[in-house]
């Protein structure tokens, strides 16, 4: 309940004397949030809640959980809440990764409790196999398309240049030519905002410092995946701060009231929400959340979810309806009303019956996969997470 989160967020403001901002994008199975820049506007509207004497705060935190999402965002958020607050920290309980990463990396302290972790700001991009537009895209690191050209070079000894030419347009033949621009161009951009973050904060970083963080979050995390608990982001030469118990477990409890509020550990199967329909729409679902003491911002939005079946393509129904009177009647005998209303009757069956049949025949055609689409959301004002 929105009651008991502000209670928690006002005792970290307390412990902290500072004010805190909350933002979570979720990952509850198969909905995902991502950071994005959408997100920025309605962070304002809190801040400026925060500014009401239009002077800097002495300190803002900021308390977020996510697993990335668009890398041109983090900058956008550290800029703005820098020109509020002398000192900016973000308090990370759990997860912080990719995009949620380069927003911790413009802090000027990163409080992570025993079970926070942040991880390589490698991006991935989507791509849309060669010869295909109705597939989903997949989804391909910049990293990973590196690493492939290095290991032909290292590892495979392919050294000529007509040899590597060879290896490129191997790669172009799964990979599109604007993708692999794009890739390109993200590997320059990446490490560009990774510095403007990093030298950002209140205490500057010698060069080498710079370059040894952001060469460990780009490149020797080799895997997208891999979880950087505290202790490895302090040896990196991140400024992490170790919470003391009070802090830390407060921490914890806001963050599973978030969990619980967004279901974070029920996934929602729709194989289960399908059971005994074709088709249907969850309405409102909450998949991401800005928070404050002063307001409440939710993104929510619907999605439709239809089976899938295997049905034969344009199946041919014919159907003969002679249907015949006990002989004992004659129809030539029946008044002239009831003889036109089998008439009308018997065309009727006719027009109806075949996709009547049609739809049956649908129904009992084999499932072969579940179709999700989301009909749209945006960030909405709310009194509480019920509220409309």
């Amino acid at each position: 309940m929105r009651k008991k989160r502000v209670k928690l967020i006002a005792e970290i403001e307390k412990q902290r004397k500072s004010k805190l901002l909350v933002y979570i994008t979720g990952d509850r199975p198969p909905f995902g949030a991502r950071i994005a820049e959408d997100a920025v506007r309605p962070m304002y509207d809190h801040i400026a809640k925060f500014n009401k004497e239009n002077k800097k705060l002495d300190k803002i935190d900021l308390f977020v959980y996510s697993r990335g999402g668009d890398v041109s965002v983090p900058w956008r958020i550290v800029s703005m809440l820098r020109e509020f607050c002398e000192e900016l920290s973000v308090l990370i309980p759990y997860k912080a990764y990719s995009a949620t990463t380069m927003i911790a990396l413009g802090s000027d302290n990163i409080v992570m409790g025993r079970k926070a972790e942040l991880g390589p700001i490698d991006p991935t991009l989507e791509r849309m196999p060669i010869g295909s537009s109705t597939v989903s895209p997949d989804q391909i690191s910049v990293e990973d398309v590196s690493s492939y050209i290095s290991f032909m070079r290292e590892r495979a000894n392919i050294n000529d240049q007509m040899a590597l030419s060879n290896v490129i347009s191997l790669l172009a033949e799964h990979v599109q030519p604007l993708t692999l621009g794009s890739i390109n161009r993200q590997y320059s951009h990446i490490r560009l905002v990774a510095k403007k973050l990093l030298t950002s904060r209140k205490e500057k970083m010698d060069e080498e410092r710079l370059s040894t963080i952001i060469e460990a979050l780009t490149e020797k995390m080799y895997s997208h995946g891999h979880g950087i608990g505290r202790k490895e982001a302090k040896e990196l030469g991140l400024s992490v701060i170790f919470p003391d118990e009070k802090l830390e477990k407060t921490m914890w409890d806001l963050f599973l009231e978030y969990e619980k509020l967004l279901k974070l550990n029920e996934p929602l199967h729709f194989e289960q929400v399908l059971a005994d329909k074709e088709e249907d729409i969850l309405k409102d679902i909450v998949i991401a959340l800005i928070e404050s003491t002063y307001l409440l911002d939710v993104f929510d939005q619907d999605i439709r979810v239809r089976k899938v079946r295997n049905i034969p393509p344009n199946p041919q129904i014919n159907l003969n309806l002679n249907l015949s009177l006990p002989p004992q009647i004659d129809p030539s005998t029946l008044p002239e009303n009831a003889q036109i209303a089998i008439q009308q009757i018997m065309e009727q069956i006719s027009k109806t019956l075949p996709q009547m049949i049609q739809d049956e025949m649908s129904k009992q055609s084999p499932v072969v996969g579940i179709e999700s689409r989301s009909l749209g959301g945006s960030w909405k004002k709310r009194k509480n997470e019920k509220s409309k």
